[in-house]
């Protein structure tokens, strides 16, 4: 029986919600192959209880970093699969064996992170940039998931454009019981979900919060993600601007989001670059009414169940936001929309379709 080894480092992450459910659903389609998941040791429990007829083995080795190109490269040649799908760019550069690489996008190699040191970054981004081109030409196949980055990596890394498969995500209806933000109780609000990265463009959404409380006074803006460096020098640009009723709930339960995206008077998804955009996805599935940029993949994966702006322009954001929650007519012709976009995600076709990119690379 042929060996596929899975690198699972980032289960647990907000990026690595996709290796978790690929590695749920490959399982539940008992493929005849042997699967050994790769993973880190506080995830090895969880990948065995997620698939208990998979082989899961600990690996300590960090993206970026020596032990990956070294540690990691002699733990898989002791490993030797047949197949190696590596669920994000980062691998070792010296591994030779059949590889799979899944290219999320290429946002990383175009935005800069004002949180860390420019010079520090400037190098290990180009060494990213880098690691993009050869990882991209060296895999047999590579895994994306829309069109659009599909055809950025193409033209960025310059491989045909038929070795690479799409192979969209989906969004899960969150089970846990809705748990209400007490200090939203009762207040009508718009709502941000996710990492406050440069790219997420939340600086602009800020100034067009702005702008919409001047006919909305008693609108609150919910920015919701793990209070990190970026998300705290956010913070002190708004106490600058003295923008208020801006809500940082730092890191929010499922029952609490769940309750934001089903109270929410609109989700905001005002970024710059995505390679999917799960979390207007989620937003859909849970009947919040969709405000979405309308930059690179966005437009493909929503259709017609979001209104778009230009991220650019702030003014369009704030006319944009505000039509949709001084229209209910449109708020509720958005949320009808976005439940039927969202069932037409599923994960089980996600690993269906990564499966037969296994079988096609096996030569089966």
């Amino acid at each position: 029986m042929k060996k596929i080894a899975i690198d699972a480092r980032e289960s647990g992450t907000t990026s690595g919600r996709y290796v978790d459910k690929l590695v749920e659903y490959l399982h539940r389609l008992n493929p005849d192959y042997k699967i050994i998941v790769l993973t880190r040791k506080k995830r090895v429990e969880f990948m065995k209880k997620n698939a208990p007829r998979f082989e899961v083995v600990e690996t300590r080795f960090k993206e970026f970093s020596f032990g990956e190109q070294l540690g990691l490269l002699k733990q898989l040649h002791l490993i030797k699969p047949d197949l190696m799908h590596f669920a994000m760019v980062q691998q070792p550069i010296l591994y030779r064996g059949k590889v799979i690489t899944t290219m999320n996008d290429l946002t990383t190699t175009r935005f800069r992170n004002p949180a860390k040191n420019w010079l520090v970054f400037a190098i290990k981004q180009r060494i990213y940039k880098w690691v993009n081109v050869i990882v991209a030409r060296k895999s047999k196949a590579l895994i994306t998931f829309t069109e659009y980055v599909k055809d950025d990596v193409a033209k960025f890394a310059r491989v045909n454009s038929r070795k690479i498969t799409v192979t969209p995500l989906a969004a899960d209806i969150i089970k846990d019981a809705p748990e209400p933000v007490a200090e939203l109780e009762d207040k009508d609000f718009v709502m941000y979900v996710g990492r406050p990265g440069p790219h997420k463009n939340l600086d602009r959404l800020v100034d067009a919060f702005a702008k919409l409380r001047q006919d909305n006074p008693q609108l609150r803006l919910v920015l919701a993600g793990k209070r990190d460096a970026l998300y705290k020098r956010l913070e002190k640009r708004v106490a600058q601007k003295n923008v208020g009723n801006v809500i940082f709930t730092g890191f929010v339960s499922e029952g609490e989001l769940r309750w934001l995206y089903e109270h929410t008077k609109a989700y905001v998804f005002p970024s710059l670059s995505e390679g999917f955009g799960l979390p207007g996805l989620e937003a859909m599935a849970h009947g919040a009414p969709v405000v979405s940029s309308g930059a690179t993949c966005l437009p493909e994966v929503y259709g017609d169940g979001a209104l778009y702006f230009d991220p650019l322009d702030v003014n369009d954001m704030t006319e944009k936001i505000n039509a949709v929650i001084n229209d209910k007519k449109l708020a509720d012709g958005l949320v009808q929309k976005g439940k039927k976009v969202a069932t037409r995600y599923s994960w089980q076709r996600m690993a269906e379709q990564t499966l037969a990119v296994y079988k096609e690379v096996l030569g089966e």
